[in-house]
């Protein structure tokens, strides 16, 4: 066959590739797929991504277009894949890797991700140059997200800008057939970035190894804050009780559980009872932290890490920094085998963010605001540049447990973020503000909703000032002018004064999303649900359009409007907020709603103000009602002596559930809740049986009957305005969805009578996805004027 036959049958194509494929290894890979296919060409970054032009025989053409989708690299997500012919090129010029193209960007920036095998590998292999060096990474592999400035994702656009290659290093990161091609964050001992650790005093300490130093300072009992990926960790001796409670004294956190960090599964099987979904999730790239089911010896053997529940939050090492304090303790072996032996090393690894201030990222910030909690800093030169805490991850357990259970997020955050959510069409740009607790952001573009990293509660003014940067952060990285705001309705939130101050300047309209409507729009929004759908918003409180608070409610949602169809029956809150943070005042609530005034200050004598109680609800218009679930939760706590007073948000119910899970499956649920019709409404009451749990002897027992009468309730108040309303498609939302029992067996049960459930997934349940919910009923209202 001539030369000129070949070259008649042979045809360029232009391939635009989008999704997230920057930092990834993506142009490397198409590189080698190049040179495996014959085919000619180049490929490079740009705005939307990735672009290339592939000559060659139009079958490897296509087999190079079949390929990329089918063995991209492991970090990579293939949106789309568009080609179109263009003219030949009569000089076969091989294959190149271009400079990246600027330009409006309309890709994204890839997340962080754990050490890869690869570079652990060479991290525990003695003659490697790379050994125990605290930063190696490769396109496989570290931070990306929290290290970016903007796009196109390249070395000039990171925090590793200011650290020049050393030959080696450059060599590694110019060859396309290396797994470091363009890995951004490369480096070695002798060109990037360092370890140094100091003293409380901001003294640094003489040592050839920080690490190992920083390894004894935390078996002698030391609180050392370490700087992370997105953020500092202080971590303490898991198995110190002693080290614990100090941490929980500086912190000021009395009670909320520690999350743990072990070796690995081998060592975290020896703390909990793992299901295989658990695992999967403890050991991917991710690297959240996982509830797990606690073994009976934990409270024992680590004391004061999580007092009073049947959950652990277990988390494996992401960081080469995690691993090399591992590494030391198992005594510095060489190779990997240790990683799949138990280690005894346990520690408590928790955000640093003293008194619900945002996260510590910057070194002398750290020096500043940790003073007086950290003993020794290991920190490093390397600048985080967007702070990003960890990810809080559950799955069912045991019977509930499908063979393949999805995991539920409750913190959203490293290792998710910045992963768009697909939306069922493309709409206008919308930056949503979210809510007051757990704040997080949302803005959308195209078809792509992008939820920011979990930010904290605005009732902090740093935690405001980190919610204001995320808002400028996301317009910048996805290179968006929203079209439009949306916020919630209440008016004295800052993220509700902040989205109506953008709207302002520039020029956009704002759109006030009520919170449970939000709820549900969250989850339809990531379910792409056009059609109406029976919401029920189970939550602590959100302001309703009629000025109460709401929080157990059923809505009828159908584009961008929402109709209340019913509600839990109110409870009077005592003292108005006071009652939130106060099982015990819910619980007299209850007394008083069943005709027990009396007993109140006999019941709850302990408490100062339990003799006035009484007097204060009969004045109604001094005790706020609301229909919240959440407060029926606290008022079972309350009553069975569970948790009268709390010490962190839902304590009171993670308390009852972890007892119910104690005490195994009710015998029975209480026949007696009631349904009524008021004001057009369906009206759930779980009055009656609080008759049954104030004379309960046995409190694991009356949670169990809770949980069991509530599940009931509940079904039956579902399904039976479902079938008024003809609606078989139900959504599941709001915070109460983190109990185990609605989350798994409420959906069970409602599929079971012909419904089809849907619940939150890509984004947390609780306030941390309502930003979602809220961009997506503005995406509604642009596009239908409603």
């Amino acid at each position: 066959m001539t030369a000129e036959s070949v070259q008649a049958r042979v045809e360029r194509r232009h391939i635009r590739v989008r999704g997230v494929v920057q930092g990834v290894g993506f142009r490397p890979f198409v590189y080698r797929l190049a040179q495996t296919l014959g085919i000619s060409g180049w490929v490079r970054n740009d705005g939307e991504g990735v672009e290339l032009e592939g000559q060659g025989l139009p079958g490897n053409v296509s087999a190079l277009i079949a390929r990329m989708r089918s063995e991209a690299p492991a970090l990579a997500r293939i949106d789309s894949i568009h080609t179109r012919l263009c003219e030949a090129d009569p000089e076969d010029r091989g294959f190149t890797i271009r400079s990246s193209e600027r330009g409006g960007v309309s890709t994204t920036i890839g997340h962080d991700s754990a050490v890869c095998s690869e570079c652990l590998g060479e991290l525990f292999d003695p003659s490697d140059r790379r050994w125990r060096y605290p930063f190696i990474n490769c396109t496989h592999c570290g931070p990306r997200y929290t290290m970016t400035r903007a796009l196109p994702y390249d070395r000039s656009n990171t925090s590793m800008a200011t650290f020049v290659q050393c030959p080696t290093c450059q060599h590694e990161y110019d060859a396309p057939e290396h797994r470091r091609f363009h890995a951004e964050p490369n480096a070695c001992a002798d060109c990037g970035p360092h370890l140094v650790l100091l003293e409380a005093s901001g003294v640094r300490v003489a040592t050839r190894d920080p690490v190992a130093d920083t390894l004894l300072r935390l078996l002698t009992g030391e609180i050392v804050a370490i700087k992370g990926l997105g953020g500092y960790h202080l971590a303490c001796d898991a198995r110190n009780p002693e080290a614990v409670e100090r941490l929980r004294v500086r912190k000021g956190r009395e009670a909320k559980p520690f999350a743990l960090m072990v070796a690995n599964l081998a060592s975290a099987r020896r703390w909990a009872r793992l299901a295989s979904s658990e695992e999967v999730l403890l050991s991917a790239g991710e690297r959240p932290i996982v509830l797990c089911e606690k073994r009976p010896d934990v409270d024992a053997d680590l004391w004061g890490v999580a007092p009073d529940l049947d959950s652990i939050g277990l988390m494996l090492p992401y960081t080469p920094i995690h691993y090399l304090l591992f590494h030391d303790n198992a005594g510095r072996p060489a190779g990997t085998d240790w990683l799949g032996e138990v280690q005894d090393l346990v520690l408590v690894m928790t955000s640093a963010n003293p008194g619900g201030e945002p996260l510590v990222i910057d070194n002398d910030d750290a020096l500043r605001r940790l003073n007086g909690i950290a003993d020794a800093y290991l920190l490093h030169d390397r600048d985080i540049l967007t702070r990003c805490d960890d990810s809080i991850v559950m799955v069912a357990r045991g019977p509930l447990e499908p063979d393949r259970a999805q995991p539920r997020l409750i913190r959203r955050a490293r290792g998710y973020t910045p992963r768009a959510i697909r939306l069922g069409r493309k709409a206008p740009p919308v930056l949503a503000f979210g809510a007051w607790l757990k704040n997080a952001l949302c803005l959308t573009r195209g078809d792509e909703a992008f939820l920011s990293q979990h930010l904290g509660d605005l009732d902090n003014p740093g935690v405001c000032e980190a919610m204001d940067a995320a808002a400028e952060h996301l317009q910048r990285i996805l290179a968006v002018r929203p079209a439009a705001v949306a916020h919630d309705l209440h008016p004295d939130f800052h993220s509700t004064r902040a989205a109506l101050a953008l709207a302002e300047r520039l020029g956009v309209p704002a759109f006030g999303v009520q919170h449970h409507h939000a709820h549900i729009a969250a989850v339809l929004a990531e379910h792409r649900h056009g059609g109406p759908a029976l919401g029920v918003a189970l939550d602590g409180v959100g302001m309703g359009t009629d000025g109460t608070a709401w929080g157990g409610e059923l809505i009828r949602v159908d584009g961008a409007g929402f109709d209340r169809l019913g509600h839990l029956a109110p409870l009077p809150l005592p003292g108005g907020d006071r009652a939130a943070k106060a099982p015990w005042r819910m619980a007299a609530a209850v007394l008083h709603r069943m005709g027990q005034t009396g007993d109140i200050a006999v019941r709850f004598a302990g408490h100062k103000g339990a003799a006035q109680i009484g007097a204060l609800l009969h004045k109604t218009h001094l005790c706020p009602s609301t229909t919240s679930m959440g407060r029926w939760f606290d008022a079972a706590a309350g009553v069975l002596g569970v948790c009268e007073d709390m010490h962190y948000e839902a304590e009171a119910a993670m308390r009852l559930e972890s007892l119910a899970a104690s005490y195994g499956p009710a015998l029975r649920a209480h026949p007696g809740w009631l349904l009524r019709e008021a004001d057009g409404m369906t009206v759930l009451d779980l009055l009656p049986v609080f008759a049954e749990l104030v004379t309960v002897a046995d409190p694991a027992r009356g949670a169990a009957v809770f949980h069991a009468t509530l599940l009931a309730a509940l079904e039956d108040w579902i399904v039976g305005v479902a079938r008024r309303e003809r609606l078989t498609t139900v959504a599941l939302g709001g915070g109460c969805f983190l109990n185990r029992q609605l989350a798994f067996e409420l959906p069970r049960r409602l599929a079971a009578r012909g419904l089809t459930v849907l619940g939150a997934r890509q984004a947390p349940c609780n306030d941390g996805g309502i930003a979602l919910g809220q961009a997506w009923v503005a995406i509604q209202q642009l596009q239908t004027g409603y």
